[in-house]
């Protein structure tokens, strides 16, 4: 069955409504949207935080405990609610006027890429609005979730999904893809929106065009680069190449196997993976995973490095890596300390990955990096 270019935007759309799981929170700040809240309350995990005449002490606690409510009368304080939820929530759902909900978060707001999906539904429960981050909080998917169980109708501001378009954002959210630069990200949303064909470039085959969109073989202006390296290594675009004019959306497939001595810092190690990762031209973004042997799985400086990329540290046992060591060139001096010939590329090894770059030694440090094997995952 071939699919229009809207019909494909409707089925994405529809694919992340079933996908939809998120700690949502509720707000309704009038005992007379109480039926509309709780009826979303059944149908998402999070929390409840509503109005009431009079409530008592019982209602209070029993709400509580049981549906993860929190019932207030006069001592409703929307601003404090509304702070609580904006730092805890992936999507906020207000029952109110959208006036009573836009002065509620302007003081919390932070980015696009930070502030969680926003959707009111006015105390008819005739529309459910989308008032802020649609695309990357979510709040687009949200609100067609809100109205398919409210069967109300659903108000979509945002230029691309009206014109039937997929936005570069989502493009990166649907594909688990990172966002270099959420300004350009908002440029070639622009061009898609003035009818301008963007091209893409997909190292990993990965993206299906659809419209506003064109495949194409080498980096031009005005295009949208899938891949996990800081530039083009293909002679025939080193030389004209604009990367102010690219936008890459960052796949995230690399594995850096590490290896150091007890009590490395996190600073040296960083400075150590960052300088190689240049090095081999691969953007750090792009790192889904440190691995090493299970002695260092209390490393310090391993730990907050994982933190500081912002991806897993998992670690290996001696027998899993003797499983795999042999395909690799041996250390005495790891062999006489731990009795395993390597450590980083077995280790690169045994997470999934190919090693791409062997065993680099520095400073008592060791690294091995890898590209995972299922692309997909």
């Amino acid at each position: 069955m071939n699919l229009n270019n809207e019909e494909l935007s409707k089925k994405s759309q529809s694919e992340a409504i079933n996908s939809l799981s998120k700690n949502i929170s509720i707000i309704c700040p009038s005992p007379k949207g109480k039926e509309i809240a709780l009826k979303l309350k059944e149908s998402f995990n999070g929390r409840l935080y509503i109005k009431e005449n009079n409530p008592s002490q019982d209602q209070i606690n029993n709400w509580k405990s049981e549906m993860n409510t929190f019932a207030y009368g006069e001592d409703f304080s929307l601003k404090t609610i509304t702070k609580e939820a904006m730092n805890n929530s992936e999507g906020i759902i207000f029952i109110s006027s959208t006036g009573i909900a836009v002065r509620a978060i302007a003081t919390f707001l932070e980015g696009k890429d930070k502030d969680p999906g926003i959707v009111v539904v006015d105390l008819s429960c005739k529309y459910a609005i989308n008032i802020l981050s649609g695309h990357l909080g979510g709040g687009n998917e949200l609100t067609y979730k809100v109205s398919e169980i409210l069967n109300s109708m659903p108000i979509i501001t945002t230029a691309s999904d009206n014109l039937g378009l997929i936005a570069p954002d989502i493009l990166a959210k649907e594909n688990n893809l990172i966002i270099e630069d959420l300004k350009k990200a908002k440029y070639m949303a622009a061009l898609l929106i003035d009818k301008k064909i963007i091209g893409i470039k997909d190292d990993y085959n990965i993206i299906k065009i659809s419209n506003g969109y064109e495949k194409i073989q080498y980096l031009r202006d005005d295009c949208i680069w899938i891949t996990h390296r800081l530039k083009s290594s293909n002679n025939e675009e080193i030389e004209k190449t604009d990367y102010s004019k690219i936008l890459r959306l960052i796949k995230k497939d690399i594995v850096l196997g590490i290896g150091c001595r007890k009590g490395t810092t996190y600073e040296k190690l960083y400075d150590f993976v960052n300088a190689n990762l240049i090095k081999y031209n691969l953007d750090i973004r792009a790192v889904s995973r440190i691995v090493s042997v299970d002695i260092k799985a209390n490393e310090e400086g391993i730990i907050k490095l994982a933190e500081k990329i912002n991806c897993p540290f998992k670690t290996f046992s001696k027998d899993e890596i003797k499983t795999v060591q042999d395909k690799y060139d041996k250390s005495e001096f790891v062999f006489k300390t731990l009795g395993i010939t390597g450590v980083c590329e077995p280790s690169v090894d045994l997470a999934g990955a190919e090693v791409i770059i062997s065993k680099i030694k520095h400073e008592g440090m060791t690294l091995a990096i890898g590209v995972l094997k299922n692309i997909l995952e």
